[in-house]
């Protein structure tokens, strides 16, 4: 009955991953019955990565993405689940104060009609709240974090951002006046959960279901930077919102991915936050009061005397002959990163399991282990002069951790663990012991 069961959950599971999901078993009446499909979707998020990387070995010879991008796009879906160890999410909370409060009127939790009607609503929400985010300026700030890779396969789709949450819940309180928190909160994770498989190079064509739904093609389109893609293909879902509103556009030449002004860099923090600092400088540029508010509620590209999204014939030109940001780095290294990466996402996965049995010190202390473990990864692909300082002093702190039982391994793999961190200090203790010596020896 056991393994029973275990199969029924793998196949929901998987079936959670594609919307593909009844009414009945997905409808609860409290919005604390809710699973959190988003959180136990982590196997399968690295059960998919690695057969596109295999099926993309076998058909063409070479993967998909660089160990580079990869662990980058994997430490900002991390970062940006951090702030519910904390608290309720932002979109469920508000959601949850409209429809105690201000509600109109009460659709039924457990019928399938209400059930498929928050399904559109939902995904037209989100419609707007994505091409919003794309259209205004102080908006991009956040959303361009899932546009920042220049690759494009199913690690993408993990490549979200810390701060977009604290805006996109005022799309969806509208909502909250009939639909109830518990249908909700079932939506918005599955119509998420969604859109991490159209995140591949692949799949080329789907036929006629390419007229409604979101499919790879089209998400292709939204995450190129050629002329013709840019402010495109806003779906979440369903196409249909794009084709109704005159912002879709089907795939035509190659798409070249990225933001269009490059970064050129894999540190985590800078890539949630240089926009905003950039959207600073750019405010106190201006002198007039309007041209300042322009920067921060027209597009992205927006200049004065230009049009409300700017001129997107000003946007660098692409040939199909560009090349992504992707320095080479010694193989040992990436073996390394990968390693401690995989380590880490133990850590995060055990931490939310166990948050709620834990203090909130001990969840306070294990963040700020996961944030400087993930700024110290960036160091470390980056290969900045800092990065041997960074990750002694995260061994360091690993090894506490794990010595005193705040992190945890199967009985099997302890003594490799704790004999991996313990090298791990010795190689890292011993790069910066040469650094200081070489700083020593030029200031004399």
């Amino acid at each position: 009955m056991a393994q029973f069961m275990d199969v029924v959950s793998l196949t929901k599971g998987i079936r959670s991953m594609f919307y593909i999901v009844t009414p009945n078993e997905s409808s609860f009446e409290n919005v604390e019955d809710v699973p959190p499909y988003v959180q136990q979707a982590t196997p399968f998020f690295m059960g998919l990565m690695v057969v596109e990387l295999v099926v993309s070995l076998l058909k063409d010879g070479t993967p998909l993405a660089c160990v580079s991008d990869v662990v980058t796009s994997v430490s900002a879906g991390i970062i940006s689940r951090m702030p519910t160890l904390f608290a309720r999410g932002f979109e469920i909370t508000t959601y949850i104060y409209v429809w105690d409060n201000l509600r109109l009127l009460e659709l039924p939790w457990d019928s399938a009609w209400a059930w498929w009607l928050a399904f559109l609503v939902v995904d037209f929400s989100y419609y707007w709240v994505h091409r919003f985010a794309h259209e205004l300026n102080f908006l991009w700030a956040a959303h361009q974090v899932h546009h920042s890779s220049e690759y494009y396969n199913l690690s993408t789709a993990l490549r979200q951002s810390l701060t977009q949450q604290f805006s996109s819940w005022v799309f969806y309180l509208p909502m909250a006046l009939a639909v109830p928190p518990s249908v909700f909160a079932v939506h918005i994770q599955f119509n998420l959960l969604y859109q991490f498989w159209i995140h591949t190079e692949l799949i080329r064509d789907l036929g006629p279901l390419e007229w409604v739904l979101n499919t790879p093609s089209h998400h292709r389109v939204h995450h190129g930077r050629n002329e013709y893609c840019i402010d495109k293909n806003y779906g979440g879902a369903l196409i249909i919102w794009d084709r109704l509103f005159g912002t879709f556009a089907p795939e035509g030449n190659k798409v070249v991915y990225g933001l269009v002004h490059k970064i050129n860099t894999f540190e985590i923090f800078h890539i949630q936050f240089h926009y905003y600092k950039y959207l600073w400088r750019r405010f106190n540029r201006y002198k007039k009061i309007f041209n300042k508010l322009g920067v921060l509620w027209k597009g992205p590209s927006w200049k004065p005397g230009k049009p409300r999204l700017g001129d997107h014939a000003e946007v660098p030109e692409v040939t199909g002959e560009e090349l992504p940001f992707n320095p080479s780095w010694p193989l040992a290294l990436k073996v390394y990163v990968c390693i401690h990466g995989l380590m880490l996402l133990g850590v995060y996965q055990d931490l939310f399991e166990s948050r709620l049995m834990l203090s909130q010190l001990t969840v306070l202390m294990m963040t700020g282990y996961i944030l400087l473990s993930l700024t110290s990864i960036g160091f470390i692909i980056d290969q900045r002069p800092t990065a041997p300082m960074l990750e002694f002093l995260r061994c360091v702190l690993m090894m506490m951790l794990h010595r005193y039982g705040y992190m945890t391994a199967p009985a099997p793999l302890f003594v490799p663990i704790e004999a991996f961190v313990s090298i791990s200090l010795l190689y890292w203790g011993l790069q910066t012991f040469s650094q200081l010596i070489s700083v020593k020896k030029k200031t004399t």
